[in-house]
């Protein structure tokens, strides 16, 4: 069955760095844009950053530009989002997300919490 696990997520000092994972299985992981969102306590869930299948095209939210970077490896089916400068508004559960056409999957989030 589909799976995509993220890991990396945890607590971090402002300034400091965190690379998050999201490992695939269960599809034809090439095939599918992938995405990262986050959802801070009491707001909506929100894009953070994109990228093409195989990782042309990919877009940056505008609060986290400059400080995050999403990558993929499709010969390891994971995805990365590597966070440089965290600042305490970072603070979120971050999710990954598989998409191709209609199809959507989700990861089940991992907490990553900015803090002195």
């Amino acid at each position: 069955q589909v799976q995509l696990v993220e890991s990396g997520g945890g607590l971090v000092q402002p300034g400091g760095s965190l690379r998050l994972s999201c490992a695939a299985s269960g599809f034809t992981f090439s095939s599918y844009a992938m995405s990262w969102y986050r959802q801070a306590p009491g707001k909506e869930r929100e894009l953070v950053a994109y990228i093409h299948s195989i990782g042309v095209i990919t877009t940056i939210a505008d609060s986290v530009k400059g400080r995050f970077t999403i990558s993929r490896d499709n010969a390891k089916n994971t995805v990365y989002l590597q966070m440089n400068s965290l600042k305490p508004e970072d603070t979120a559960v971050y999710y990954c997300k598989a998409r191709r056409g209609s199809e959507n999957y989700w990861g089940q989030g991992t907490q990553v919490t900015v803090s002195s």
